[in-house]
């Protein structure tokens, strides 16, 4: 129960999906790239990934001062991954989640503006 708990909790905000969506088919993104992305603060950031890690639907891994975060595929269990493939599927097409793509393609192809370049 509190598995499913922990899945509806993170999937019932519109940032933490933008986040999921973000990290979909990239590998990892630093924080620095996603607060760029969501113009969000750093700390409201790191409180969805936070609820996102407690649901075990990313992977964060610290490299110097900086956290990279991964969609969780390893070793997850079916409700999981169930969860990150049907909420790709739903909303992959919403305008949020187009215009989302482009600008994390622009913050990807200028890493001199990023925050964890320097």
């Amino acid at each position: 129960m509190l598995e499913f708990m922990n899945i509806t909790k993170a999937l019932a905000d519109e940032n933490r999906v933008r986040i999921l969506l973000a990290l979909n088919g990239r590998g990892e993104l630093c924080v620095c790239q996603l607060i760029d992305l969501l113009r969000l603060a750093p700390s409201t950031v790191s409180k969805h990934l936070l609820i996102l890690r407690n649901a075990r639907l990313v992977h964060g891994r610290k490299e110097g001062r900086w956290m990279y975060y991964r969609l969780n595929a390893d070793g997850t269990p079916p409700a999981v991954t169930g969860a990150l493939e049907w909420v790709i599927r739903s909303v992959a097409d919403d305008p949020t989640a187009v215009e989302d793509a482009a600008r994390l393609n622009a913050v990807l192809s200028d890493p001199a503006a990023s925050k964890c370049a320097s």
